[in-house]
């Protein structure tokens, strides 16, 4: 019979709805036969601190029941898996009593702080054999699943190029304060980087997927306000995250790239963008145009060569062909539904190929935004530690 994944989720916050809706989402559109074979979704309980407002958010998102202290839904012995949605500074201690406990995990992104708390949690879950996945889910819009399987199919031939970025804007203003329920990735404590493991880490993590390993970095940052009020003191503390980074990198295939991200482009809420040149072909993607890869092929007889824009919702390209009929489009939240289809998968399968970041992965994407750090700092060159 097909075994249920019974779900504990650890904060309800924007994250948490995101995967909330995933869970609520995926039986039907990826679907299994509850009585013959593979795994099946039940959200069995959610944790916040706030007593009535997870209450009220786990009668609306359909959970079973509540909990006010993670540790006590950890040890629940009717949870099977634990689902991570808190700031960045919990992650690695949730992750590792999960694992005393045997529970699946199922992490937020970045993974831990920096990379020497992600080799604590990867050591840890790699040695208990718990499936793992952290939700980096960009890279499960059909686009991007596309761009990744050209390239990988060696479509580009040699790839000289890669550029990426991540603009928002939320953060110009001087009297938005740092810390607190909503404003946690301002404080360095609880998020450990400010753009860099926030925003550029999505990026990273598309381009190892796409283009392989990142060898070596050279990196700037900029805090553009130095000083906050903090909302659990209410005095002005330093600001020590980074508000803006840029840096250029090589891919171990020898290709050269340049990723920038900032939460003061003004104009910009959630512009994220790569391109990618090779001798053959480039590819170009935006989050604001989600369904289209842009595409160009050198091979077309020149009088007809330009770039072209494939929709990516037709049933022959990833995961489209399980929701509309084509033409309609899909959006940001289908990519954490086809991240945990994935991973549901995986759990059918455990011999089959991981189509997901687990945590070995996410801790090379970790290693990467530490090397930016320590390169914006040193105003060096940095080698990136293989994961």
């Amino acid at each position: 019979m097909s075994k249920a994944i019974r779900i504990g989720l650890i904060g309800y916050g924007f994250m948490g709805r995101t995967h909330s809706n995933a869970y609520s989402q995926v039986g039907h559109f990826f679907p299994k036969d509850k009585l013959t074979a593979g795994h099946h979704i039940v959200r069995q309980a959610v944790c916040g601190r706030d007593e009535a407002k997870v209450k009220d958010f786990a009668e609306k998102w359909g959970y079973a029941s509540h909990e006010t202290d993670w540790r006590k839904l950890v040890a629940r012995a009717d949870i099977d898996a634990i689902d991570i949605c808190t700031p960045n500074d919990s992650h690695a201690e949730i992750a590792l009593e999960c694992i005393k406990h045997g529970k699946m995990i199922l992490c937020e992104k970045p993974l831990a702080l920096n990379g020497a708390q992600g080799e604590k949690m990867v050591e840890a879950v790699e040695k208990s054999g718990l499936p793992n996945l952290v939700w980096y889910n960009y890279r499960f819009l059909p686009a991007v699943t596309l761009a990744k399987n050209i390239v990988a199919a060696g479509e580009l031939g040699r790839v000289f190029h890669y550029r990426a970025n991540f603009l928002q804007d939320w953060t110009i203003s001087t009297e938005l304060p740092q810390g607190g329920a909503g404003l946690w990735r301002l404080d360095a404590a609880a998020a450990g980087s400010g753009v860099t493991g926030d925003l550029l880490a999505h990026c990273i993590d598309t381009a190892r997927w796409i283009n392989g390993d990142i060898t070596e970095v050279s990196a700037m940052t900029e805090t553009f306000i130095k000083e906050r009020v903090h909302t659990a003191t209410g005095k002005v503390h330093p600001v020590t995250i980074d508000d803006a980074c840029i840096f250029l990198c090589r891919f171990e295939n020898g290709s050269l790239a340049q990723f920038e991200s900032t939460r003061y482009a003004r104009g910009h809420k959630a512009l994220y963008t790569f391109e990618i040149n090779g001798e053959k072909k480039s590819l170009q993607w935006d989050l604001h145009d989600l369904n289209r890869l842009n595409y160009f092929d050198h091979a077309v007889p020149g009088d007809r060569r330009g770039w072209a824009s494939i929709h990516t919702s037709d049933g022959d390209h990833p995961y489209s062909g399980n929701w509309w009929v084509p033409g309609l489009c899909l959006g940001y939240e289908h990519s954490f539904t086809h991240a945990l289809a994935e991973f549901l998968k995986s759990l059918d399968d455990p011999k089959a190929p991981k189509a997901y970041p687990d945590f070995r992965h996410a801790l090379g994407t970790q290693y990467v935004c530490d090397a930016v750090l320590e390169s914006a700092k040193t105003k060096q060159w940095v080698k990136v530690k293989k994961a």
